[in-house]
């Protein structure tokens, strides 16, 4: 597998994005959002929230709507949830670092706590570089579909990110190394083999007690924040204490679209 910074491990070739076939099948992100309607009495069933503030980051391409459901769903649980209200994401991770620095610590200054923070693909990479910059303010973080270890150049979106954003892939490695590797925040990484934009292997973490993968079958990249799975996945994970971490429990409701724990981190 490649190396964390984007290059190569010796005598082993670089990740591929999925196929032309895998993307394609992004089309059934729309049956994920209508399973989510249909299961919506059972996902209001989730443990309810504290009330703590939650800030939701869209990923590339996408603005604050597509992350409405999730959001939605989160008050509904009892969470303060916030947008990041910077109109469509067109990237640019080191030159977004100061603004989402700022839309943090206004957050947590309008409530007084900490914040957690949930990002879907590209959002999902700013998660991460908030909790290493900004660890005092952030309670966890959780990705979806997230492109943040390993060759991060195996998706089918880094040309158009480099050409819309202005920044290379690999144009700032310290910061892409820090990014890969262990948060000092709890962690979750939601992610699919049969993502059709992102190579799977890139949103893979290191497991530890305080992170942790959670694949979830025949999930599409573009589905991944309003599939039904991943959302009760993230409801149960913010639901967790300040201050402490358990890991994931997949016998609840929606068990049978979850992959089990030992292949989930191998």
């Amino acid at each position: 597998m490649a190396a964390a910074d984007g290059g190569e491990t010796a005598g082993e070739p670089r990740l591929r994005p999925p196929s032309l076939f895998m993307m394609l099948a992004e089309a059934r992100s729309i049956f994920e959002l209508n399973s989510s309607l249909l299961f919506s009495p059972l996902l209001l069933r989730a443990p309810k929230g504290d009330g703590h503030p939650v800030l939701a980051l869209p990923g590339f391409l996408a603005s604050d709507l597509s992350m409405a459901p999730m959001r939605r769903y989160l008050k509904e649980l009892g969470y303060d949830t916030y947008a990041w209200n910077m109109g469509r994401n067109l990237g640019g991770v080191a030159s977004k670092r100061g603004a989402l620095r700022d839309l943090l610590q206004r957050i947590h200054e309008t409530t007084g706590r900490k914040v957690s923070v949930i990002g879907w693909s590209l959002g999902g990479i700013y998660a991460r570089d908030l909790a290493l910059q900004m660890p005092d303010l952030v309670r966890s973080v959780i990705t979806l579909g997230s492109p943040f270890t390993s060759d991060v150049r195996a998706t089918n979106a880094t040309r158009l990110y480099e050409a819309l954003s202005g920044e290379g892939i690999n144009d700032n490695p310290e910061i892409q190394k820090a990014i890969a590797g262990d948060l000092p925040v709890p962690t979750t990484s939601i992610y699919s083999r049969t993502d059709g934009i992102v190579n799977w292997h890139t949103c893979h973490l290191n497991p530890s007690e305080t992170a942790e993968n959670i694949e979830v079958y025949l999930a599409s990249h573009v589905g991944l924040g309003v599939n039904p799975a991943a959302l009760w996945a993230v409801a149960d994970r913010l639901a967790q204490a300040e201050g402490e971490f358990k890991q994931f429990d997949r016998s609840g409701p929606f068990a049978i679209a979850y992959a089990p724990r030992e292949n989930a981190q191998s």
